[in-house]
């Protein structure tokens, strides 16, 4: 009833209430009224005003993520949403080997150097051969080497966080004394070539292969040997752990079952958990040898002055065995599908390779480090392969203070990318740079275009592989076009997805040479 109403029927109902008191008992009523509105109006009041504070904040903040601090002028480009940045368009695949959207546009949009955020990191991606010699340069001055925080994770945060200084020359001197140069020159030499041959040889045996399978057991079996001292049957299980790191890397960091970061970090305690067991039991004898790097790890953990502990190691040996296959598996993967395209090049191969054998006296005798090194149309090839495959999705630094840069500066703490893949399809680089040519690389033009040629990386943090990449890869294709050809049976379509990814596979059927 509202208020009027009961005023009147106050005064016609009760002749005995004097119209004063009922004009009092009016006003008491009417202000009753306002204050219950009053009451149940407040809690809309506060709703209103939290919305607005909360608005204020959310439009502050993305503010904020869109124009980072910075005491200078930022490089061009966008932060992207909130949180997910630009990562999407980032991972979005390109159907064929050529550089991806993502890059060409904002090389177009931006020039060379841009900002951008990627898996909740601000990153600036360098795709200027002079700014990456300088990165290099400056490492341990105005940077140094690091991961988006998706590889921390599956490498190991604080094994990443300490790799520096002196156990960096540690682990570099450990891969040394299994696969560096000297080592190479050796009878490690004889014996990489009989794991290719044997290896071609059961291939040829089957109707066909997928070759990122085929090559990357034949490296896996043999590096998991000589590393931690396992058969081939361990070795097998144990690289099958290791498929999903690569996309764990390159995978937005979220840990829920389903997804692909999940399953890598799985993955990944499963390969701790084979290298915590094994090297528990090395520890616990150290008198028995096994002649393998483990043996040396050993050692260098029980002697006092040991540089490394038994949580760094682990990480260590792990990314040792990862990086052993990954990039050569996907580099000769794709190389496969090149020389199959160009007969001209496999032809010009045999042509070199053939004439090798003839010179050697013994016809059975093992191939030699100055037969390696006379290679020289072979060593054209492989830098047209590793120059159009570009296996790495980028080779990362960490600024430690600003550092200032063509008139921009990079706040400290953002992580800076260097693409090879984005140097080495640069058409302004590289003439037809979707071509594969290994006929470029002749002396009289090779000087100029190896100042834009980063495979390996540069600087102090060279990858400690690149001697051992080199020479199997030599070898491999020494193996294959002295004694077998070979077809094409399906697969071979190619997507970037910042990794080299073959949908289908690539299979081919290996045939002996008549």
């Amino acid at each position: 009833m509202c208020s009027v109403q009961v005023y009147t029927n106050l005064v016609t109902t009760n002749s005995t209430v004097s119209l004063a008191k009922a004009i009092h008992l009016y006003n008491r009523i009417k202000d009753s009224s306002t204050m219950e509105q009053q009451i149940l109006q407040a809690p809309y009041a506060v709703l209103c005003c939290v919305g607005t504070l909360l608005a204020a904040w959310f439009v502050n903040w993305v503010y904020r993520w869109t124009n980072p601090p910075c005491r200078g002028k930022l490089p061009p480009g966008s932060m992207g949403f909130p949180i997910i940045g630009e990562t999407f368009r980032f991972f979005r695949p390109s159907i064929s080997l050529d550089i991806p959207t993502f890059y060409k546009q904002r090389l177009q949009r931006y020039g060379p150097m841009f900002k951008t955020s990627l898996v909740g990191q601000p990153v600036v991606v360098s795709m200027d051969p002079e700014l990456n010699r300088f990165i290099f340069q400056q490492e341990g001055k105005l940077f140094r080497s690091w991961y988006p925080d998706t590889s921390n994770s599956i490498f190991g945060k604080e094994s990443i966080c300490s790799y520096d200084g002196t156990l960096h020359r540690y682990v570099r001197g450990l891969a040394a004394r299994k696969f560096g140069h000297e080592i190479l020159k050796g009878d490690f030499l004889a014996e990489l070539s009989g794991t290719i041959a044997s290896s071609l040889q059961a291939w040829a045996a089957e109707p066909s292969i997928e070759v990122k399978e085929g090559i990357s057991n034949m490296i896996f079996d043999m590096t998991a040997r000589k590393l931690i001292g396992v058969d081939v049957k361990c070795a097998r299980e144990l690289r099958r752990n290791f498929e999903s790191f690569f996309k764990g890397m390159i995978a937005f960091p979220l840990y829920f079952p389903g997804t692909t970061f999940y399953q890598c970090m799985q993955k990944r305690r499963k390969v701790q958990n084979v290298l915590k067991e094994m090297l528990k039991e090395r520890l616990s004898t150290p008198e028995k040898r096994h002649g393998d790097l483990l043996d040396i790890v050993v050692h260098d953990l029980l002697s006092e002055n040991s540089v490394a502990d038994v949580k760094f190691t682990i990480d260590a040996i792990a990314a040792l065995l990862f990086a052993s296959f990954a990039t050569i598996a996907s580099t000769l993967t794709v190389s496969m599908k090149l020389l199959t395209d160009h007969p001209k090049v496999v032809e010009a191969l045999t042509e070199e390779h053939e004439a090798i054998l003839k010179k050697r006296e013994g016809l059975n005798s093992s191939i030699t480090w100055e037969e390696y090194k006379s290679m020289k149309f072979t060593a054209q090839v492989m830098n047209e392969m590793t120059r159009l495959s570009n296996v790495a999705p980028g080779i990362f630094r960490k600024t430690l203070k600003d550092v200032q840069v063509n008139g921009y500066t990079i706040p400290a703490g953002w992580l800076v990318m260097i693409s090879p893949m984005a140097v080495h399809l640069n058409p302004t680089l590289f003439e037809d740079p979707l071509n594969f040519n290994p006929w470029r690389w002749q002396e009289d033009k090779r000087s100029t275009i190896l100042r834009n040629f980063i495979p390996f990386g540069g600087g102090i943090r060279l990858c400690v592989g690149a001697d051992f990449s080199k020479v199997f890869i030599a070898l491999f294709l020494h193996t294959l076009v002295t004694k077998y050809r070979w077809r094409e049976i399906k697969g071979g379509n190619v997507l970037r997805v910042t990794e080299i990814v073959f949908p289908e596979g690539y299979h081919i059927q290996l045939l002996p040479r008549i």
